[in-house]
């Protein structure tokens, strides 16, 4: 069986930690087993590991969350997604990448899940038993559902077929139909009618997905699904397929399962009441998150939580934090705090002057031995003051080193560079008529490529 792990958007619901660059997957909030700050994606790749599925494993995500997904597990085998485009256009592409690029036969069975669900150990287990109850039904679809533990409308349900007993020690059982995140007096219905929670796991034989596919005049190679991705309908699985299909199995799991989408959710797994600087005074059932560097002090706060970084300040009380996503809709700002693989920034101030100049000022960190690639801007010129750290920067075609103190600028369409010999910082000011990510045209990515150039070029 492989597993593809689908790897959502911005997760807007976490704002203002989440933004996105950094969805609420790759947020740092949880705990290890020795108190390491982990994010979800690395408690999950952890338990993969655990239970054997790693090695068999493939996280569909966007181009801009690559570096994120590699700064955080390593090389993960990754599906990039052209564009967002909901859970069927992600599905499909996955399914074709596996046949034509990691050429898995089409008769081995694939499992879908998010990649941001609080689990334990055991469902990755149920998982992997998913393609014995496609075996044993003969259903086309074999799905998971959670058992519920309370009515709630934040979830879709999974109505069982009434001839079937709502007897819990049944393992496998039938799917009737679906409802889509009911009121609260529906959902109790529902449950005691033996309905399970949709948890959005999916499981089907390679080849049926293809047949799907090619019934609806849709691409089933690789490159050619690449080329019309953005022709694909933008609709969820769900719709697309699942309620489409007359034979479907569904695996009940009873164990541990939290979607940690809302800050409420989220408060009940952080093992800090406090995160940052600064303090809580005579506060009850409070979480502070603080990733800015000045201090945050609450008094006398009861059910809250508080979360200040370089994107925005959110003050709520636990049960109203789950509107926040339709609150900030019309604050659409670049992000301000972004993670890769080399190392990360964070934006410290941005000013936009009377005669349109934007003048943009960074924080940035780049890991030992990590670097930046071989790049020129056109709109921009940068100067660097670097803070601690020693390193090598590439300007033109002539590489010096640097350290603290040194101060280096960067004109508009000059080719530079910059290599970590230990943790190099530095601040970053930008200033330019539009300072925009895109605005990058790289030609060297490894600085072997990047040292051979200079080398050359100065012959």
């Amino acid at each position: 069986m492989k597993l593809v792990l689908l790897s959502g958007g911005s997760g807007k619901r976490l704002w203002p930690m989440s933004n996105d660059s950094r969805s609420k997957q790759f947020l740092k909030v949880l705990r290890d087993e020795q108190g390491r700050s982990i994010s979800m994606l690395q408690r999950v790749w952890a338990q993969l590991g655990r239970v054997g599925l790693a090695e068999d494993a493939f996280i569909c995500a966007s181009k801009a969350q690559r570096e994120m997904i590699e700064a955080q597990v390593g090389c993960a085998r990754f599906i990039e997604e052209p564009a967002r485009r909901d859970t069927f256009p992600a599905i499909a592409l996955a399914v074709t990448y596996l046949s034509d690029v990691a050429g898995v036969d089409e008769n081995e069975a694939v499992a879908v899940c998010p990649i941001d669900h609080y689990v334990d150990d055991e469902y990755f287990r149920q998982i992997s038993r998913l393609p014995e109850a496609l075996d044993h039904s003969q259903a086309d679809l074999a799905l998971m559902g959670v058992r519920p533990t309370e009515p709630t409308n934040k979830f879709g349900y999974i109505r069982l077929q009434q001839e079937d007993s709502p007897d819990e020690s049944k393992e496998l059982r039938f799917a009737h139909s679906f409802v889509e995140k009911p009121a609260e007096e529906l959902a109790r219905v529902l449950i005691g009618e033996g309905a399970l929670w949709n948890c959005g796991v999916f499981c089907f034989r390679l080849g049926y997905l293809k047949d799907i596919l090619r019934e609806r005049g849709l691409p089933t190679s690789y490159e050619e699904l690449v080329a019309r991705f953005a022709q694909l309908p933008k609709r969820s699985f769900d719709y697309e397929v699942v309620e489409q299909v007359q034979s479907i199995v569904v695996q009940p799991y009873a164990g541990m399962w939290k979607d940690l989408g809302t800050w409420e959710a989220l408060s009940e797994e952080l093992t800090d009441s406090f995160v940052g600087r600064g303090m809580a005074v005579e506060c009850a059932d409070t979480h502070v998150v603080n990733e800015l560097g000045i201090p945050v002090v609450t008094m006398g706060l009861q059910n809250a939580v508080v979360v200040a970084t370089p994107d925005g300040i959110l003050v709520a009380e636990k049960g109203h934090s789950s509107a926040v996503k339709d609150v900030i809709a019309d604050y659409s700002s670049r992000p301000m705090f972004e993670e890769g693989h080399w190392g990360s920034y964070r934006v410290l101030d941005y000013q936009k002057l009377e005669d349109g100049t934007e003048v943009l000022t960074k924080f940035i960190e780049l890991y030992p031995g990590r670097h930046i690639s071989y790049q020129k801007h056109l709109k921009r010129s940068e100067v660097w003051t670097f803070i601690e750290g020693s390193g090598e920067v590439a300007l033109g075609t002539r590489i010096t080193t640097v350290s603290a103190g040194d101060v280096i600028r960067v004109h508009p369409e000059q080719w530079h560079a910059i290599r970590a010999d230990e943790k190099l910082t530095f601040i970053e000011v930008q200033r330019g008529s539009e300072l925009i990510e895109e605005d990058i045209v790289r030609r060297y990515l490894t600085w072997e490529e990047v040292a051979a150039h200079c080398s050359v070029a100065s012959l």
